[in-house]
C-alpha cells in the first residue's frame, strides 16, 4: 500500500464503466474482477455509516489488505487493497451529516471516492433516514454532501432515483450538484418501480444535458447482453458514464471490449479472487448463485448449493488444491481467519492496545474448532446429536442440554454431557448448526469419532 496519500490519483467520472454499488455483491472478489475485465471504477456494496464507525482498521499481511473490522463481532465490515486503492468509491449509508463526515476521515486514505446512497427503497434505509428518504429531503441531503466535501479531499459523489414527476427530478439535480459533487449517478426508475419496468433513458438524458457535472446513467441492465449494449446505453442516455449492476452481476466479463467470456470461466476467475481475499463461504456462494441463476438446477448447479465450505464450493470447479494450497500458505504465515477474530479470541484492546481475551465460554468446557457440514449426513440418525443422544440412551446418562448464544448473525453452542461441557470455537450460521457442531466436538472428546474421519469429511478446521 502507498503511504503517501497526496500521490493518489483523483477519480475522472467521465468516459467510465462502474461496478455499481450492489449488496452483498460488491465485495473485493467481485471489485477486483470487475476491474480486470475492463471496469474502470469499482463501488463497494452500501455500507451503513453507524456500522462502519464502530469499526477498527488493521493492515493484513498476510492478505495484502485493509480490513475494517467490527468491534462487536470481529466479522468484516469492509476489505480493500492496494490495487484497487485509486478505483474503488465507497458508498455509504447515511442519515446524518456528521457521522458521514467521521466515516469519511477514516477511510479518505484507503479509498478513491465516497459515494452517499440516495436511491435505496429498501424499508431498512427509508426507516433509517438513509438512502431514497433523502430524495424527499433535499436539505438534509445537501447537508451531509457539503459536509462531505468540506472534510475530505477526496471525491464526493451520490446516487439517487428519478422521480416521478421530470421537473420535480431536474430541480432535486439541480439542487445536489450546486454543492460541488464531483458527478452524480442517476437510475432511471422510481423508487416504486422494479426492474421488470423500463428505465427512463429519456429522463437520464435530459439531466445529462442539464448538469455541467459527469452524469452516470444506471438502471440498463435489462437490455445489456453485451458490450455493444453498453455503448448504446451510453448513447441513448447521453450521459457521461454507464454503472452497471445486474448485467455485471450476471457476468461480470460484460466489461470486457472483447466480449463476455463463458459462465464457468467467470465462475473460476471469481472463485480464485475469493480463496485470496479469504472471502467468507456465504458471501461467495450468495454471489455464485447469482452467476449460475436458473442453472442452480442443474446436476451441477445442485452440487454447489450442496456445499458450504470455501473448499467445498471450489472443488465442484476443480479448485479445491487451489484452495487447500492457499488456506496452507495462509495459516503458514499466520492468517487468523474469518472466525478467530469473533468474540473469545485474542485481539486487540482499542484504546490502549494491550491484548487481551474476551472470555465467552467458561473454563471448564472443551473446545475444538469444528465445523458442522450438512452434506456429510445421508440419514438424521447419522447427525452429530442423534449419535450423542443414542450415546447417553446406551449410557444410562441423562440428556444432552444444549447452551447456544447469538452474536450477530453467527451461532456458538456448549453442550453439557455426564457434567461435562463441549464446544466448538467456528461460528455457524444458524443454531441447528451450531449445536451439531457442539455435539460432533463432543463425540470426539468422547471417543466415538475421531480426528482422521472428522478431517477426511472436512469438518475439523483444528484442534
Amino acid at each position: 500500500m502507498e503511504d503517501n496519500p497526496a500521490a493518489k490519483k483523483k477519480l475522472d467520472y467521465r468516459d467510465k464503466l462502474i461496478l455499481a454499488p450492489m449488496v452483498r455483491i460488491g465485495t473485493l472478489p467481485m471489485r477486483l474482477l470487475a476491474l480486470d475485465y475492463g471496469a474502470d471504477i469499482v463501488y463497494t456494496e452500501e455500507l451503513i455509516d453507524r456500522k462502519l464507525l464502530r469499526s477498527i482498521r488493521r493492515e493484513n499481511d498476510v492478505l495484502g489488505t485493509v480490513d475494517y473490522i467490527d468491534k462487536t463481532d470481529g466479522t468484516i465490515v469492509f476489505r480493500t487493497c492496494s490495487r484497487e486503492r485509486d478505483r474503488v468509491v465507497l458508498q455509504i449509508g447515511t442519515s446524518d451529516p456528521g457521522r458521514a463526515a467521521e466515516v469519511a476521515r477514516m477511510v479518505e486514505n484507503d479509498v478513491a471516492g465516497i459515494d452517499v446512497n440516495m436511491g435505496c427503497p429498501k424499508k431498512f434505509s427509508i426507516l433509517g433516514g438513509m438512502g431514497a428518504s433523502l430524495l424527499s429531503e433535499p436539505k438534509k441531503a445537501t447537508d451531509i454532501l457539503q459536509k462531505l466535501i468540506e472534510t475530505v479531499t477526496i471525491p464526493i459523489t451520490c446516487k439517487i432515483r428519478i422521480l416521478p414527476d421530470v421537473e420535480e427530478t431536474l430541480r432535486l439535480c439541480d439542487t445536489l450538484a450546486s454543492t460541488g459533487i464531483a458527478a452524480i449517478a442517476v437510475h432511471g426508475r422510481t423508487i416504486e418501480e422494479r426492474p421488470q419496468h423500463p428505465n427512463r433513458n429519456h429522463v437520464l438524458k435530459k439531466i445529462a444535458a442539464r448538469l455541467s457535472i459527469p452524469v452516470i446513467a444506471n438502471g440498463g441492465s435489462k437490455d445489456i447482453q453485451k458490450y455493444s449494449d453498453v455503448l448504446r446505453f451510453k448513447e441513448e442516455t447521453g450521459c457521461n458514464s454507464v454503472m452497471l449492476a445486474r448485467a455485471a452481476e450476471w457476468n461480470c466479463s460484460i466489461f470486457r471490449k472483447e466480449g463476455t467470456l463463458p459462465m464457468e470461466d467467470v465462475i473460476k476467475s471469481y472463485l480464485k479472487y475469493a480463496v485470496d481475499c479469504d472471502n467468507s463461504p456465504s458471501n461467495t456462494k450468495y454471489c455464485v448463485q447469482n452467476i449460475l441463476r436458473e442453472l442452480q438446477e442443474s446436476p451441477l448447479g445442485r452440487r454447489f448449493l450442496d456445499a458450504q465450505t470455501l473448499e467445498q464450493i471450489c472443488q465442484v470447479w476443480g479448485l479445491d488444491d487451489y484452495c487447500r494450497s492457499k488456506n496452507k500458505e495462509f495459516r503458514n504465515r499466520g492468517l487468523l481467519g474469518r472466525f478467530q477474530i469473533t468474540p473469545g479470541i485474542f485481539d486487540k484492546d482499542i484504546n490502549n492496545g494491550v491484548s487481551h481475551k474476551r472470555k465467552i465460554y467458561e473454563e471448564d468446557v472443551s473446545l475444538m474448532r469444528c465445523a458442522f457440514l450438512r452434506n456429510c449426513y445421508v440419514t438424521d440418525s447419522e447427525l452429530p446429536k442423534s449419535k450423542l443422544l443414542k450415546w447417553t440412551k446406551e449410557n444410562h446418562k441423562k440428556m444432552p442440554v444444549y447452551n447456544t448464544r447469538q452474536e450477530n448473525k453467527l451461532f456458538s453452542s456448549v453442550v453439557t454431557v455426564d457434567g461435562r461441557k463441549y464446544g466448538s470455537s467456528f461460528w455457524e450460521k444458524n443454531k441447528k448448526w451450531a449445536e451439531q457442531g457442539a455435539a460432533l466436538v463432543c463425540l470426539y472428546f468422547l471417543g466415538i469419532v475421531d480426528e482422521k474421519s472428522l478431517t477426511a469429511g472436512g469438518n475439523i478446521i483444528s484442534t
